[in-house]
Protein backbone atom coordinates (compact mmCIF):
# COMPACT_ATOMS: atom_id res chain seq x y z
CA UNK A 1 0.00 0.00 0.00
CA UNK A 2 2.88 2.36 0.63
CA UNK A 3 4.36 1.88 -2.86
CA UNK A 4 1.52 3.77 -4.61
CA UNK A 5 2.76 7.06 -3.16
CA UNK A 6 6.38 6.62 -4.19
CA UNK A 7 7.52 9.17 -6.77
CA UNK A 8 10.74 7.41 -7.84
CA UNK A 9 10.38 4.21 -9.76
CA UNK A 10 12.85 1.35 -9.75
CA UNK A 11 15.05 1.06 -12.83
CA UNK A 12 17.11 -2.08 -13.25
CA UNK A 13 20.88 -1.77 -13.80
CA UNK A 14 20.66 -2.90 -17.40
CA UNK A 15 18.00 -0.26 -18.34
CA UNK A 16 18.82 1.53 -21.59
CA UNK A 17 16.41 4.41 -22.59
CA UNK A 18 17.80 4.48 -26.13
CA UNK A 19 16.27 1.12 -26.73
CA UNK A 20 12.75 2.53 -26.13
CA UNK A 21 11.02 3.02 -29.49
CA UNK A 22 9.94 6.60 -30.24
CA UNK A 23 6.58 7.48 -31.72
CA UNK A 24 6.74 9.42 -34.96
CA UNK A 25 3.97 11.99 -34.80
CA UNK A 26 3.32 14.73 -37.40
CA UNK A 27 4.22 18.25 -36.46
CA UNK A 28 0.76 19.56 -37.42
CA UNK A 29 -1.07 17.06 -35.29
CA UNK A 30 -4.19 18.21 -33.40
CA UNK A 31 -4.98 18.05 -29.70
CA UNK A 32 -8.40 18.26 -28.03
CA UNK A 33 -8.41 21.06 -25.48
CA UNK A 34 -11.05 22.83 -23.35
CA UNK A 35 -11.25 26.58 -23.94
CA UNK A 36 -13.57 29.60 -23.82
CA UNK A 37 -14.51 31.91 -26.66
CA UNK A 38 -12.06 34.84 -26.52
CA UNK A 39 -14.54 37.39 -27.98
CA UNK A 40 -18.18 37.81 -29.05
CA UNK A 41 -18.92 36.37 -32.46
CA UNK A 42 -21.83 35.56 -34.75
CA UNK A 43 -22.11 32.48 -36.93
CA UNK A 44 -22.26 33.21 -40.66
CA UNK A 45 -24.32 30.10 -41.39
CA UNK A 46 -27.27 30.43 -39.00
CA UNK A 47 -26.70 33.83 -37.38
CA UNK A 48 -26.34 32.42 -33.86
CA UNK A 49 -24.65 34.73 -31.35
CA UNK A 50 -21.78 33.24 -29.35
CA UNK A 51 -20.87 35.37 -26.37
CA UNK A 52 -17.44 35.80 -24.87
CA UNK A 53 -16.57 33.18 -22.26
CA UNK A 54 -18.67 30.31 -23.65
CA UNK A 55 -16.85 27.00 -23.19
CA UNK A 56 -16.05 24.63 -26.06
CA UNK A 57 -14.23 21.35 -26.63
CA UNK A 58 -11.89 22.61 -29.36
CA UNK A 59 -9.15 21.10 -31.49
CA UNK A 60 -5.79 22.80 -31.32
CA UNK A 61 -2.99 22.71 -33.91
CA UNK A 62 0.21 24.60 -34.65
CA UNK A 63 0.14 26.86 -37.68
CA UNK A 64 2.88 25.88 -40.10
CA UNK A 65 5.37 28.43 -41.42
CA UNK A 66 4.06 31.24 -39.17
CA UNK A 67 6.13 32.62 -36.31
CA UNK A 68 6.23 35.92 -34.44
CA UNK A 69 9.64 36.65 -32.96
CA UNK A 70 10.18 32.91 -32.53
CA UNK A 71 6.76 32.32 -30.94
CA UNK A 72 4.52 29.70 -32.58
CA UNK A 73 0.96 30.57 -33.58
CA UNK A 74 -1.88 28.19 -32.74
CA UNK A 75 -5.18 27.60 -34.49
CA UNK A 76 -8.41 26.49 -32.80
CA UNK A 77 -11.44 24.73 -34.29
CA UNK A 78 -14.87 25.01 -32.62
CA UNK A 79 -18.44 24.25 -33.72
CA UNK A 80 -21.49 26.47 -33.65
CA UNK A 81 -23.88 25.59 -30.82
CA UNK A 82 -26.89 25.73 -33.17
CA UNK A 83 -25.94 24.51 -36.64
CA UNK A 84 -22.62 22.76 -35.78
CA UNK A 85 -20.79 24.75 -38.47
CA UNK A 86 -17.01 24.88 -38.04
CA UNK A 87 -15.47 28.16 -36.82
CA UNK A 88 -11.72 28.77 -36.67
CA UNK A 89 -9.60 31.50 -35.06
CA UNK A 90 -5.93 31.74 -34.16
CA UNK A 91 -3.67 33.57 -31.76
CA UNK A 92 -2.25 37.04 -32.51
CA UNK A 93 0.81 37.59 -30.28
CA UNK A 94 1.68 40.84 -32.04
CA UNK A 95 -1.48 42.56 -30.70
CA UNK A 96 -1.89 40.25 -27.66
CA UNK A 97 -5.26 39.15 -29.03
CA UNK A 98 -7.01 36.55 -31.18
CA UNK A 99 -7.79 36.85 -34.89
CA UNK A 100 -10.91 35.49 -36.53
CA UNK A 101 -10.26 33.35 -39.65
CA UNK A 102 -13.54 32.05 -41.06
CA UNK A 103 -16.99 30.70 -40.11
CA UNK A 104 -18.09 33.74 -38.04
CA UNK A 105 -17.77 37.50 -37.68
CA UNK A 106 -16.40 39.28 -34.63
CA UNK A 107 -18.71 41.74 -32.84
CA UNK A 108 -17.99 44.88 -30.86
CA UNK A 109 -14.62 45.75 -32.35
CA UNK A 110 -15.05 49.52 -32.03
CA UNK A 111 -12.48 49.89 -29.27
CA UNK A 112 -9.97 47.78 -31.10
CA UNK A 113 -10.47 49.72 -34.33
CA UNK A 114 -9.98 53.02 -32.50
CA UNK A 115 -6.73 51.81 -30.98
CA UNK A 116 -5.49 50.68 -34.38
CA UNK A 117 -6.36 54.03 -35.94
CA UNK A 118 -4.59 55.96 -33.17
CA UNK A 119 -1.53 53.81 -33.58
CA UNK A 120 -1.54 54.38 -37.33
CA UNK A 121 -1.83 58.18 -36.93
CA UNK A 122 0.99 58.27 -34.39
CA UNK A 123 3.22 56.27 -36.68
CA UNK A 124 2.55 58.56 -39.66
CA UNK A 125 3.28 61.63 -37.55
CA UNK A 126 6.61 60.30 -36.41
CA UNK A 127 7.61 59.48 -39.98
CA UNK A 128 6.61 62.98 -41.14
CA UNK A 129 8.55 64.71 -38.37
CA UNK A 130 11.71 62.85 -39.30
CA UNK A 131 11.76 64.37 -42.78
CA UNK A 132 10.30 67.87 -42.10
CA UNK A 133 11.69 70.03 -39.22
CA UNK A 134 9.00 72.72 -39.70
CA UNK A 135 6.33 70.12 -39.12
CA UNK A 136 7.89 69.36 -35.76
CA UNK A 137 7.55 73.04 -34.76
CA UNK A 138 3.92 73.15 -35.89
CA UNK A 139 3.06 70.00 -33.96
CA UNK A 140 4.70 71.35 -30.80
CA UNK A 141 2.84 74.67 -31.10
CA UNK A 142 -0.45 72.84 -31.55
CA UNK A 143 0.24 70.59 -28.56
CA UNK A 144 1.14 73.53 -26.31
CA UNK A 145 -2.03 75.41 -27.30
CA UNK A 146 -4.16 72.38 -26.62
CA UNK A 147 -2.48 71.92 -23.24
CA UNK A 148 -3.21 75.54 -22.26
CA UNK A 149 -6.89 75.13 -23.15
CA UNK A 150 -7.10 72.00 -21.03
CA UNK A 151 -5.51 73.81 -18.07
CA UNK A 152 -7.98 76.73 -18.39
CA UNK A 153 -10.92 74.33 -18.43
CA UNK A 154 -9.63 72.59 -15.32
CA UNK A 155 -9.25 75.94 -13.55
CA UNK A 156 -12.84 76.91 -14.39
CA UNK A 157 -14.08 73.60 -13.05
CA UNK A 158 -12.16 74.13 -9.80
CA UNK A 159 -13.65 77.60 -9.33
CA UNK A 160 -17.13 76.28 -10.01
CA UNK A 161 -16.66 73.53 -7.42
CA UNK A 162 -15.49 76.08 -4.86
CA UNK A 163 -18.57 78.23 -5.43
CA UNK A 164 -20.87 75.28 -4.98
CA UNK A 165 -18.99 74.20 -1.85
CA UNK A 166 -19.85 77.52 -0.13
CA UNK A 167 -23.57 77.09 -0.69
CA UNK A 168 -25.44 75.52 2.23
CA UNK A 169 -28.02 73.29 0.60
CA UNK A 170 -29.71 72.45 3.93
CA UNK A 171 -30.53 76.13 4.53
CA UNK A 172 -31.87 76.51 0.99
CA UNK A 173 -34.08 73.46 1.40
CA UNK A 174 -35.39 74.78 4.73
CA UNK A 175 -36.27 78.17 3.23
CA UNK A 176 -38.04 76.54 0.32
CA UNK A 177 -40.03 74.34 2.72
CA UNK A 178 -41.10 77.37 4.81
CA UNK A 179 -42.25 79.23 1.70
CA UNK A 180 -44.30 76.25 0.58
CA UNK A 181 -45.95 75.97 4.03
CA UNK A 182 -46.80 79.69 4.04
CA UNK A 183 -48.36 79.45 0.60
CA UNK A 184 -50.40 76.42 1.61
CA UNK A 185 -51.62 78.20 4.77
CA UNK A 186 -52.65 81.34 2.87
CA UNK A 187 -54.49 79.26 0.29
CA UNK A 188 -56.33 77.36 3.03
CA UNK A 189 -57.39 80.60 4.75
CA UNK A 190 -58.53 82.07 1.44
CA UNK A 191 -60.58 78.98 0.67
CA UNK A 192 -62.18 78.99 4.12
CA UNK A 193 -63.13 82.68 3.78
CA UNK A 194 -64.71 82.10 0.39
CA UNK A 195 -66.65 79.04 1.63
CA UNK A 196 -68.10 80.81 4.72
CA UNK A 197 -71.47 82.63 4.45
CA UNK A 198 -71.12 86.45 4.55
CA UNK A 199 -74.35 86.69 6.59
CA UNK A 200 -72.86 84.59 9.38
CA UNK A 201 -69.75 86.78 9.82
CA UNK A 202 -69.72 88.57 13.21
CA UNK A 203 -70.07 92.34 12.96
CA UNK A 204 -68.86 94.95 15.43
CA UNK A 205 -71.64 96.16 17.76
CA UNK A 206 -72.47 99.87 17.20
CA UNK A 207 -72.47 102.47 19.95
CA UNK A 208 -75.63 102.47 22.13
CA UNK A 209 -78.20 105.05 21.08
CA UNK A 210 -80.92 106.68 23.20
CA UNK A 211 -84.40 105.77 22.08
CA UNK A 212 -86.56 108.80 21.25
CA UNK A 213 -89.51 106.93 19.79
CA UNK A 214 -93.01 108.03 20.43
CA UNK A 215 -94.53 104.56 20.26
CA UNK A 216 -93.81 102.17 23.16
CA UNK A 217 -93.83 99.24 20.74
CA UNK A 218 -90.68 100.56 19.07
CA UNK A 219 -88.73 99.32 22.11
CA UNK A 220 -89.29 95.77 20.95
CA UNK A 221 -87.75 96.55 17.57
CA UNK A 222 -84.79 98.29 19.23
CA UNK A 223 -84.27 95.34 21.53
CA UNK A 224 -84.29 92.88 18.63
CA UNK A 225 -81.81 95.05 16.67
CA UNK A 226 -79.45 95.34 19.66
CA UNK A 227 -79.47 91.62 20.25
CA UNK A 228 -78.82 90.89 16.56
CA UNK A 229 -75.83 93.26 16.43
CA UNK A 230 -74.28 92.14 19.74
CA UNK A 231 -74.24 88.36 19.33
CA UNK A 232 -72.05 86.15 17.18
CA UNK A 233 -73.13 84.27 14.07
CA UNK A 234 -74.20 81.17 16.04
CA UNK A 235 -76.20 83.26 18.54
CA UNK A 236 -77.99 85.09 15.78
CA UNK A 237 -79.09 81.84 14.21
CA UNK A 238 -80.39 80.53 17.56
CA UNK A 239 -82.24 83.80 18.27
CA UNK A 240 -83.90 83.76 14.85
CA UNK A 241 -85.05 80.20 15.42
CA UNK A 242 -86.59 81.13 18.81
CA UNK A 243 -88.36 84.15 17.34
CA UNK A 244 -89.80 82.07 14.52
CA UNK A 245 -91.14 79.45 16.97
CA UNK A 246 -92.67 82.20 19.16
CA UNK A 247 -94.34 83.90 16.19
CA UNK A 248 -95.83 80.61 15.04
CA UNK A 249 -97.36 79.89 18.46
CA UNK A 250 -98.43 83.37 19.67
CA UNK A 251 -98.14 85.74 16.75
CA UNK A 252 -96.01 88.68 15.75
CA UNK A 253 -95.39 91.48 18.24
CA UNK A 254 -94.74 94.14 15.62
CA UNK A 255 -96.30 97.59 15.47
CA UNK A 256 -99.76 96.21 14.59
CA UNK A 257 -103.20 97.35 15.74
CA UNK A 258 -103.59 94.39 18.15
CA UNK A 259 -100.56 95.38 20.26
CA UNK A 260 -101.36 99.09 20.09
CA UNK A 261 -104.74 98.45 21.75
CA UNK A 262 -103.08 96.61 24.65
CA UNK A 263 -100.48 99.29 25.50
CA UNK A 264 -101.62 102.51 27.25
CA UNK A 265 -99.38 105.50 27.89
CA UNK A 266 -98.86 106.70 31.41
CA UNK A 267 -100.47 110.16 32.12
CA UNK A 268 -98.15 112.86 33.52
CA UNK A 269 -98.79 114.06 37.12
CA UNK A 270 -99.58 117.82 36.79
CA UNK A 271 -100.08 118.43 40.55
CA UNK A 272 -96.68 117.01 41.46
CA UNK A 273 -94.99 119.22 38.89
CA UNK A 274 -96.73 122.38 40.31
CA UNK A 275 -95.71 121.52 43.87
CA UNK A 276 -92.12 121.10 42.84
CA UNK A 277 -92.14 124.48 41.09
CA UNK A 278 -93.61 126.24 44.18
CA UNK A 279 -90.97 124.83 46.52
CA UNK A 280 -88.12 126.39 44.49
CA UNK A 281 -87.91 130.18 45.04
CA UNK A 282 -86.59 132.98 42.81
CA UNK A 283 -83.32 132.91 44.71
CA UNK A 284 -80.56 130.41 44.19
CA UNK A 285 -82.07 127.02 43.89
CA UNK A 286 -81.39 124.52 46.61
CA UNK A 287 -79.63 121.26 46.04
CA UNK A 288 -82.84 119.33 45.47
CA UNK A 289 -84.34 121.76 42.95
CA UNK A 290 -83.73 121.91 39.22
CA UNK A 291 -82.31 125.09 37.73
CA UNK A 292 -84.49 124.85 34.62
CA UNK A 293 -87.95 126.58 34.74
CA UNK A 294 -90.95 124.32 34.65
CA UNK A 295 -94.21 125.42 33.10
CA UNK A 296 -97.36 124.13 34.73
CA UNK A 297 -99.42 124.05 31.57
CA UNK A 298 -96.92 122.03 29.56
CA UNK A 299 -96.88 118.26 29.93
CA UNK A 300 -93.85 116.51 31.41
CA UNK A 301 -91.32 114.92 29.06
CA UNK A 302 -92.02 111.39 28.05
CA UNK A 303 -90.17 108.81 30.08
CA UNK A 304 -87.66 106.65 28.23
CA UNK A 305 -87.88 103.04 29.25
CA UNK A 306 -84.53 101.20 29.12
CA UNK A 307 -84.73 97.45 29.57
CA UNK A 308 -81.98 94.88 29.74
CA UNK A 309 -81.12 93.05 26.58
CA UNK A 310 -81.98 89.68 28.08
CA UNK A 311 -85.65 90.65 28.86
CA UNK A 312 -88.26 88.88 26.79
CA UNK A 313 -91.36 90.21 25.05
CA UNK A 314 -93.69 88.70 27.69
CA UNK A 315 -92.07 90.71 30.49
CA UNK A 316 -92.57 93.91 28.49
CA UNK A 317 -96.18 93.04 27.94
CA UNK A 318 -96.63 92.56 31.68
CA UNK A 319 -95.00 95.91 32.47
CA UNK A 320 -97.36 97.79 30.19
CA UNK A 321 -100.38 95.97 31.60
CA UNK A 322 -99.60 97.43 35.08
CA UNK A 323 -100.05 100.96 33.73
CA UNK A 324 -103.77 100.36 33.15
CA UNK A 325 -104.34 99.54 36.79
CA UNK A 326 -102.77 102.83 37.92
Amino acid sequence: MSERKVLNKYYPPDFDPAKIPKLKLPKDRQYVVRLMAPFNMRCKTCGEYIYKGKKFNARKETVMNELYMGLPIFRFYIKCTRCLAEITFKTDPENTDYAMEHGATRNFQAEKLIEQEETKIQREREEEELNNPMKVLENRTRDSKLEMEVIENLQELKELNQRQARVDFEVMIGQAREEMLDRALMKRLRDSDSDSDPEEKPSEPPAPQTSTTDRPTDILTTEKLTETQGHSAAGVVVKKAKVERWEKSVGKLGGGAALASLVVRKKPDVAAAAATASNCGPTAPPAGCSSKPVSVGMPAPKPVISLPVSSSSLSLLGAYSDSDSE
